[in-house]
């Protein structure tokens, strides 16, 4: 079983910085894709950036040249960097294990960003 746990979102003015965390409770960057969601009040959960099977990252347009995912093996610890922050990207972000040796996936509880105009 794996658990995820989020950290570090908040309220940010427009064009402001959060850094969220997302902490695994063991090593599953070798086994598992991750991903970082995000669903805003009436919308669906939409996928924000992601690390693929071979290790590459991949963005949503909404966001590519403002995010970026990163993350620390030793610490099973992946980042969300967000900068340029904008209103429309409020939401709750969840973080998202994918195995990639079965159909298991897993998702942390959600971290709220908030930015204000």
């Amino acid at each position: 079983q794996v658990q995820l746990v989020e950290s570090g979102g908040g309220l940010v003015q427009a064009g402001g910085s959060l850094r969220l965390s997302c902490s695994a409770s063991g090593r599953i960057f070798s086994t598992h894709t991750i991903d970082w969601y995000r669903q805003a009040p009436g919308k669906q959960r939409e996928v924000v950036a992601s690390f693929t099977r071979a290790g590459s990252t991949m963005y949503a347009d909404s966001v590519k040249g403002r995010f970026t995912i990163s993350r620390d093996n030793a610490k099973n610890t992946v980042y969300l960097q967000m900068d340029s922050l904008k209103p429309e990207d409020t939401a709750v972000y969840y973080c998202h294990a994918r195995s990639l040796l079965s159909t298991e996936q897993y998702w942390g509880q959600g971290t709220q960003v908030t930015v204000s105009s």
